[in-house]
Order: structure tokens, then C-alpha cells, then sequence
């Protein structure tokens, strides 16, 4: 038995391959944040371990070299945070956070080499981002704010909804994301795939074509974060995505039924009947 005097020494550095008996270490010292590294520059990757294993609260559990080995790692280690860098072969940063899924989601923490465009966006967005080189006091920061998401998924969820929703070179014109929630797990969803956002009781629930998830937020919320032409309220209890609408039909003058791509039927309140008919150039 251990004296109660004594206390775990915190573990700063893995080998390559994980033994079990590594993992249940790092998983019983609960204040160390299992921590993956992504970058395509070997030296890079090094720089970065080196500047890593002088915080006792890091522990460090693997390195990737491109997005498709960062997400099979991600899967793999399940670690609480990643440094990932966005400009890489195979698979960029940005690939990796839309590619996401799971219940437990990591702390992303983008790394980027000088792009004005990307800083302003980032910032912008309240998106954590380090700039290379790396400076120790910003990594600190950094650090200290993934421990404070510790333990809050859906904050760590609607963070990696921010950074999916940057533009980048190779997408400038990327909607905004949307995070949804099955169970424990939760989907960051492109805007493009939602169809409605409805209302029942207390619950508002995203709708796509093939699965219904819970919103986090009112529907009165989720209207100011998607000023987006394509989102309208139809009703008191309703958003749609008026790119999903295949069908009008009149119940009265005034009021009308939605048919959506997914064939759900919703109802538009005599307040919204004029502005559907305008959005949808009737």
C-alpha cells in the first residue's frame, strides 16, 4: 500500500507504443491531460515534445504526422488534447476537427505558421491558435485553458465548432458549423446538412435527413448565430432550411404547410407566410 504521504509523480513523456499498463498510469493520475502531437516536420514535432515535458500537467501519449494518422490516433488513445498543426499533406488541421466524432471529443489547440488571414479569423473567433515558433508563454496559456474545459464537452464541442467554421485557403467559403448531441456524443454538423431546427417543450432538436440531435441552445439563440439567408423561422417553434424545402401547399390564405427533402411536414404561422414566400422568390 502506498503511504498517504506520498502522491503520484506526474508522467511528462510515453514511448511510441503505449503498453496498457502506460495507459491505466496516465489515466490514474487524472490531473495529467493525455496529450497527442500533430505535425507533418519531424523537427517540429520534437521542438514542440521538448517545450511540452517541462509542464507536469501534460502527458504527452503519441505524435501523428498527417490528419488521417491524427484521427486514427485520436480513436485510438482517446487524449485530452491535441496540438495540431493546419498545414499538412494527406490531411490538413482543419480535415481532421470536421472529421471529429465521438463522446469524447479532445481540446484542440492549432498550431499555424504566419497567415494574417487565418490569425484574424481565429481571433476573431476566440479560436486558441499557436504561432510558430512557438512561444513558452503562450503555451502556458494554452495549456491552462484546456485544463479549465476538463471535464465540459459540450464547451470543448462548441470550440471545435468555431475552429471547423475558420475559413482556410482551401475552403474560404465554409458555413458555419452546428453541434448536436446524441446520447453522451456529440456531432458537429455543416449547416448545408440541417433541415430544421423544431421545438418541443423545453427541447430543440436538429433535424437531418437521417437522424434528429438535441441543440444546446434556444431556438431564439440558434436564429442570431445563423443570420444566414438559407435559415428562416416558419413558426414560434420552427426554423427550416429553405434550401431542404420541396413543397408549399395551402391550407388557408394566409397559411401554409412545408414539405422538407426528408418529406417532414411543418407548419408556416400567418406572422412568417410573407417572408417564406419572399425568401423562396414567390
Amino acid at each position: 500500500m502506498t503511504p498517504a504521504h506520498q502522491k503520484y509523480q506526474p508522467l511528462t513523456s510515453f514511448p511510441s507504443t503505449l503498453t496498457e499498463e502506460s495507459i491505466k498510469a496516465i489515466e490514474m493520475t487524472n490531473h495529467v491531460m493525455k496529450t497527442l502531437i500533430v505535425d507533418d516536420e519531424p523537427i517540429a514535432r520534437k521542438v514542440l515534445r521538448e517545450e511540452l515535458e517541462l509542464f507536469p500537467e501534460v502527458a504527452i501519449v503519441g505524435e501523428a504526422e498527417n490528419g488521417r494518422e491524427a484521427l486514427q490516433k485520436i480513436t485510438d488513445l482517446q487524449p485530452d488534447l491535441v496540438f495540431l498543426d493546419l498545414q499538412m499533406p494527406v490531411m490538413g488541421g482543419f480535415e481532421v476537427v470536421r472529421n471529429l466524432r465521438g463522446a469524447r471529443l479532445p481540446v484542440i489547440v492549432v498550431i499555424t505558421a504566419f497567415d494574417q488571414h487565418a490569425i484574424e479569423a481565429f481571433e476573431a473567433g476566440a479560436i486558441d491558435y499557436l504561432l510558430k515558433p512557438i512561444n513558452e508563454t503562450r503555451l502556458g496559456k494554452a495549456i491552462e485553458r484546456a485544463r479549465t474545459l476538463q471535464g465540459k464537452p459540450l464547451e470543448v464541442a462548441e470550440t471545435l465548432a468555431k475552429i471547423a467554421s475558420a475559413p482556410d485557403a482551401a475552403t474560404p467559403s465554409r458555413n458555419r458549423k452546428i453541434v448536436g448531441r446524441i446520447g453522451e456524443e456529440y456531432f458537429i454538423l455543416d449547416a448545408n446538412e440541417v433541415l430544421a431546427f423544431q421545438a418541443e417543450g423545453e427541447l430543440v432538436w436538429i433535424i437531418t435527413s437521417k437522424n434528429r440531435y438535441i441543440c444546446a441552445q434556444s431556438l431564439r439563440a440558434v436564429e442570431a448565430r445563423l443570420n444566414q439567408l438559407q435559415f428562416q423561422r416558419v413558426h414560434r417553434n420552427a426554423i427550416v432550411n429553405v434550401n431542404h424545402v420541396r413543397k408549399m401547399s395551402a391550407m388557408s390564405s394566409q397559411r401554409w404547410l412545408l414539405t422538407l427533402s426528408n418529406q417532414q411536414q411543418l407548419i408556416v404561422s400567418k406572422r412568417q407566410a410573407h417572408n417564406i414566400r419572399q425568401i423562396l422568390q414567390w
